[in-house]
């Protein structure tokens, strides 16, 4: 009966092609009068109104009828409509009942008998096929003020001055316990994997030293034995004299009218992390750097208190670069070009000031720093720095639990927080894992018992060896590197996101940065009563992951857009990397900290939800358009040294245009896409996936520059490098290098062609104007 009336339809119209907006009837010639064919709109440069408005005026005019043919066609009709509609009422009779066959729960009667639900780990109760963001944002709330997250910090912290170093007995035993409550939470699948990695530990047969020395190298005092040390630090012994380089970044340095060539350095901590500081000594041929907290911007009561760092400028074990260091790995004797050749060694503001005293030249009252500062050694007072760290393979665990997605389970959205600590690690570690279980236990009930079924899986993880350098988040992003960046599209970043009250800040892939924009909207701080928009500019206050963010190898190395956030004030946490950073100080220097933990978890959660529940992906690709238009307007300010070079521009605008005209086609393809239709959506999502790992430059080796990202990697195929190297070309002609210049451009703006093509789709649709 329906091919009859399918036929019917067909004869009606003679054939004729009726265009109605993304869909036509067609007939066939072999005699197949019911295909349908449906198009997507082919012209990108027209909105969903233009295309509905010329697909309405294309449709055929149809020819007049006579009256009795006029009543044949009523006749099908009716016909057809009583043949569907016993069909349809047959079907919902014999079928199971079915949100589109029975009633609303909320109409019906009082008789309607209930049934318990079968007891096992994989039953999902029947619940509306499709729920609201408010009813999920509600469900979420309700959750979370239910929650009390200072017992799960404290629990986790447990007895405050035991450190939980990575591999040790005390890690190990929270990887398992931690796994043992992912299982708990009744998560679709539970594992973890170990990992046999390098880290740096202080010797046993020797103390690391600092000390003072007369010209003839005679020791004058014993300055410091410290406690707290810098991992990856050359082991090494090395004197000469002292020199102040505030916080040593690139600008201090420069600033500097003391040369820092064959002398130590000492330089403040914060702003820009350890490795970076000593990087840039190194640079400069400085031969040992010491690193100390001032008073000015870390005020902590215990002048002794011992710090803690690494030096690697990178992530991950240093002596396994670019590959997985698994059990049946086979390790090359390489390490990383990150390490440092130097050796570096952290001191307390009492050993920092007892150096002081033998020097001379007050700081510069800028640098906003204690006046007991002082810039260089006076006279024979030499300083001489001894480092005794010795390496040490440790086992590490990353433990994991997901839940699958209902629609795209091999997609999914990745959760993470570091576990281990060199101190107590409350605000480091403590408080992220403490989010992370509770996220993890919420949105399980959620969808068991609350309706909630997400589009996309959600991945919890739970990192070892974090305070080492993101180690153990960067070995599985190693071990599959083939595979992540076409499955994993997001990943959270929780550590440290309870630092303090005042401030929300963000550093973040700009893929994300309007999601982010609409969760600030939603959540209001806990203490104020405000929304976190407060700042329409916060976009251009977004920083740069740094290499101590777990954040930045999900982005720099595997291409995966990553957010990482913060409740925090505008001064540094001075106790992170030390011995109190204990759940009592952190207590007591938050304010209603579980509430405050309660803000973050909103903000991942809500992040989470809207990342796996909608259709569609919601990832902002334009706002790369922003992003290469600035580099090119940066890099149209030395034009004129480009054509002094016999180069042009040219190639770049064009470039940059074909990136524009692909993201303005791939909206055109989303707005006119049916989003019933799962796999067109399925393909205009993984061509959103892939904008961020195809800005990973493809001409560079993963394990000579790891971090291949042009906008927010490290490295001369950085789009940053190629305007420091145009910049020098003013600066210091003498050390411009033309060739490599002419490759910085070259394959920058074949990085940038590239992208733009491979988000046009397939080969037969991009503009092919290079």
């Amino acid at each position: 009966m329906m091919d009859q009336a399918r036929s019917a339809f067909s004869n009606l119209f003679g054939g004729a092609p009726l265009s109605y907006t993304r869909f036509s009837l067609a007939r066939q010639v072999d005699g197949d009068n019911s295909h349908v064919e449906m198009k997507l709109a082919v012209d990108e440069e027209e909105n969903v109104d233009n295309n509905m408005s010329s697909n309405h005026t294309s449709v055929t005019k149809p020819k007049r009828f006579n009256g009795s043919f006029c009543y044949a066609i009523i006749a099908v009709i009716i016909f057809f409509l009583i043949g569907f509609m016993i069909g349809y009422l047959g079907y919902c009779k014999r079928a199971e009942p079915k949100a589109g066959c029975e009633r609303p729960a909320d109409r019906e009667s009082p008789e309607t008998e209930e049934t318990e639900p079968p007891e096992t780990e994989e039953y999902f109760p029947e619940t509306p096929s499709r729920l609201f963001w408010t009813d999920l944002k509600a469900m979420l709330s309700e959750r979370l003020t239910a929650t009390e997250f200072t017992s799960t910090i404290k629990w986790l912290n447990g007895n405050s001055y035991v450190p939980r170093e990575a591999g040790s007995q005390k890690d190990d035993s929270l990887a398992f316990l931690i796994e043992n409550r992912f299982r708990e939470f009744k998560l679709s699948k539970v594992w973890h994997d170990e990992h046999f990695v390098k880290i740096q530990v202080k010797g046993s047969n020797a103390q690391n030293s600092v000390t003072t020395v007369n010209g003839s190298g005679e020791m004058l005092s014993v300055v410091e034995n410290p406690v707290g040390y810098v991992a990856y630090s050359k082991a090494t012994t090395v004197t000469g004299q002292l020199v102040h380089a505030n916080f040593g970044t690139k600008k201090d340095f420069e600033d500097l009218r003391t040369p820092v060539n064959g002398s130590l350095v000492i330089v403040r901590a914060g702003k820009i992390p350890f490795a970076e500081k000593v990087a840039n000594a190194e640079s400069l041929n400085a031969t040992g750097v010491l690193i100390y907290m001032d008073q000015t911007k870390f005020p902590i009561v215990d002048a002794e208190l011992p710090l803690f760092g690494h030096a690697h400028l990178g992530t991950g074990d240093p002596y396994t670069p670019g590959f997985p260091s698994f059990n049946h790995t086979q390790f090359p004797p390489s390490q990383s070009s990150g390490l440092p050749k130097i050796p570096v060694q952290t001191i307390s503001r009492a050993g920092a000031e007892k150096l002081f005293e033998n020097m001379e030249g007050e700081c510069p009252s800028s640098w906003k720093t204690d006046s007991s500062c002082r810039l260089v050694s006076s006279g024979n007072g030499n300083v001489k720095l001894m480092v005794n760290n010795v390496l040490k393979e440790i086992r590490i665990f990353n433990v994991f639990g997901v839940l699958k997605g209902f629609e795209d389970p091999d997609r999914y959205v990745v959760i993470g927080a570091q576990r281990d600590a060199w101190g107590p690690g409350a605000a480091k570690s403590s408080v992220g894992t403490a989010l992370l279980l509770e996220l993890a236990r919420i949105f399980s009930d959620m969808v068991l018992k609350g309706g909630f079924k997400p589009s996309r899986s959600v991945v919890f993880a739970s990192w070892s060896a974090g305070d080492f350098g993101a180690i153990g988040a960067t070995e599985w992003l190693e071990g599959y590197l083939s595979s992540l960046h076409l499955k994993a599209f997001t990943y959270i970043n929780l550590d440290k996101a309870v630092l303090g009250t005042e401030n929300f800040k963000v550093s973040a892939s700009p893929l994300l940065y309007s999601l982010i924009e609409k969760t600030m909207q939603e959540v209001k701080h806990p203490i104020t009563g405000l929304s976190l928009y407060r700042d329409s500019n916060w976009i251009n206050k977004v920083e740069k992951l740094s290499f101590d963010n777990a954040a930045f190898p999900f982005l720099a190395y595997s291409g995966i857009p990553a957010v990482s956030f913060c409740f925090c004030e505008d001064k540094d946490y001075p106790y992170l990397g030390t011995t109190m950073d204990t759940y009592e100080v952190l207590n007591q220097h938050v304010p209603q900290l579980s509430k405050m933990a309660r803000a973050a978890a909103e903000v991942a959660g809500q992040l989470i939800i809207k990342l796996t529940y909608d259709v569609e992906l919601n990832l902002n690709y334009e706002m790369y358009n922003d992003k290469i238009l600035s580099f090119v307007k940066d890099v149209n300010q030395f034009r004129a040294d480009i054509k002094e070079l016999g180069l042009n521009l040219q190639w770049l605008y064009s470039a940059r245009g074909d990136f524009f005209r692909a993201t303005s086609r791939l909206t055109t393809d989303y707005k006119n896409a049916e989003r019933a239709n799962r796999f067109v959506m399925r393909e205009i999502n993984d061509r959103i996936m892939k904008v961020e790992y195809h800005f990973l430059s493809p001409y560079v080796s993963p394990r000579e520059s790891p971090f291949r990202h042009i906008f927010w990697g490290s490295g001369s195929h950085t789009l940053s490098a190629l305007l420091e190297h145009l910049k020098l070309r003013q600066k210091n002609s003498g050390a411009f290098n033309e060739t490599l210049l002419r490759n910085q451009l070259a394959l920058a703006t074949w990085t940038i062609q590239g992208a733009a093509n491979a988000l046009s789709g397939d080969i037969w649709d991009i503009d092919n104007e290079f």
